[in-house]
């Protein structure tokens, strides 16, 4: 037996310990690790420092650098992201419906843990704690299987959590951290369709892709992130520069991170003008069509390759569009299912566009970076899924669950025809 399948199996056997908590015993397990985080952070930087050493000696840099990377106020704020997945309600056992059917059945649903997740990831550390303290929440016995790149940051940040399951006394299989990274190993966890319920890749388009062509198991997705934000013509274009500069350049590293401009005709004139020596300023590069070179000389002309990029990178790509509904048409054509934002004073506008555009978070007057589960109250992420199955959006605990039903009866049959006892008679 290879020892990924060994561990998977050790994996499985530790679901059924993590399915039989309560509540409460997650509750305490997860603020445990929280503290633990904490106490251990010099270790847990430590061994980061070593793997950003050997990043950059490697000459990576950039976004991937910057994921990679912990210091002191990440680390706290991993371990404050586990103590916000212990404080969320806990899915498993909600009883989502309730119906008596015309023949006396009780039919619910009730959300149940997935079982074992595959979570599968580059140069995150923080998602070691993040998708640990998630699945453990759901109910669920997790498999981590990260980047070489942050070997020695997910060793220790993995070592620090199994060490509070042991103190628990729950089986320390029920996080497994993946040691051996071949690309082997890693297409033969993603065909134990008989051991892992799920995959989870969260990286680069490059890896994601790899996950979902090797995979026999059902794996949750998205590809990229190429977020739009669309001045109306009825914008107020103070929040709208307030938004383009937090949507693109507090952390252009990260998939809810801008990477297109639209622009309403009517306010290009006065919007993009002042928009461009605003992000000039913050070093960002802007790539526009004719009608956006016009109005700012000097910037690169956009083509159809970069209105479709995921850049992770201080560059823009600006269009001028004629109205609400090319800037939808080109969303359409261009956008990833991930993330839009449209700044608007009009209520219709803003109902045609949430209505038209498909993707899995949409936002009006707000800025794209709050498309991220611990922003919208899931405590943390495990990942986004543009795939519209399962789950669609930033995932929490509960997409960590899935519903099944439970029936309750009274010795209903559904072919009358079968009884044998046709009377029930009461013993006195």
């Amino acid at each position: 037996m290879s020892e990924i399948r060994t561990l998977a199996l050790a994996c499985r056997d530790a679901a059924q310990a993590m399915f039989a908590l309560d509540s409460e015993a997650k509750r305490r397990l997860l603020r445990d690790m929280a503290n633990a985080l904490e106490a251990e952070r010099d270790a847990i930087l430590a061994a980061n420092a070593r793997d950003v050493q050997q990043a950059t000696a490697k000459g990576i840099q950039g976004a991937m650098l910057d994921r990679l990377r912990l210091d002191e106020t990440r680390v706290a704020g991993v371990a404050n992201a586990v103590r916000d997945i212990a404080a969320l309600p806990d899915p498993v056992g909600l009883i989502t419906r309730r119906e008596t059917r015309p023949n006396g059945l009780e039919v619910e649903r009730i959300r149940i843990p997935l079982g074992v997740i595959a979570m599968i990831y580059e140069a995150r550390p923080n998602v070691t704690a993040d998708a640990a303290a998630l699945c453990l929440m759901a109910g669920n016995a997790v498999i981590l299987r990260g980047g070489s790149e942050a070997l020695h940051s997910n060793v220790a940040i993995a070592g620090v959590l199994r060490s509070v399951l042991e103190k628990h006394d729950i089986p320390v299989a029920a996080l497994t951290l993946v040691e051996d990274l071949s690309r082997e190993t890693m297409v033969e966890l993603l065909q134990l369709s008989d051991l892992v319920d799920l995959a989870i890749p969260r990286g680069g388009e490059g890896l994601i892709r790899f996950v979902a062509e090797h995979a026999r198991v059902p794996v949750i997705k998205h590809y990229k992130g190429v977020c739009h934000l669309y001045v109306d013509a009825s914008a107020d274009t103070s929040h709208a520069l307030n938004l383009l500069v937090d949507g693109k350049t507090s952390r252009p590293g990260v998939c809810n991170a801008l990477e297109t401009l639209l622009v309403h005709r009517d306010v290009a004139g006065s919007f993009l003008p002042q928009a461009a020596q605003v992000l000039e300023e913050r070093g960002v590069e802007l790539r526009g069509c004719e009608r956006s070179r016009a109005l700012v000389p000097g910037i690169r002309a956009a083509t159809d390759d970069d209105y479709a990029a995921e850049f992770l990178d201080l560059i823009l790509a600006v269009r001028v569009v004629d109205d609400l509904g090319a800037a939808i048409g080109h969303i359409q054509r261009f956008g990833s299912d991930h993330t839009e934002v449209i700044v608007t004073r009009d209520d219709a506008a803003a109902g045609r566009f949430v209505q038209a555009i498909r993707s899995a978070v949409v936002m009006v007057n707000a800025s794209s970076r709050f498309s991220d589960g611990g922003e919208l109250g899931l405590g943390a992420e495990i990942g986004i899924s543009t795939t519209r199955l399962h789950a669609y959006g930033p995932m929490g605990a509960e997409a960590l669950t899935v519903e099944r039903f439970v029936v309750k009866g009274q010795g209903q049959v559904r072919h009358p025809s079968s009884l044998v006892v046709r009377e029930t008679f009461e013993t006195h």
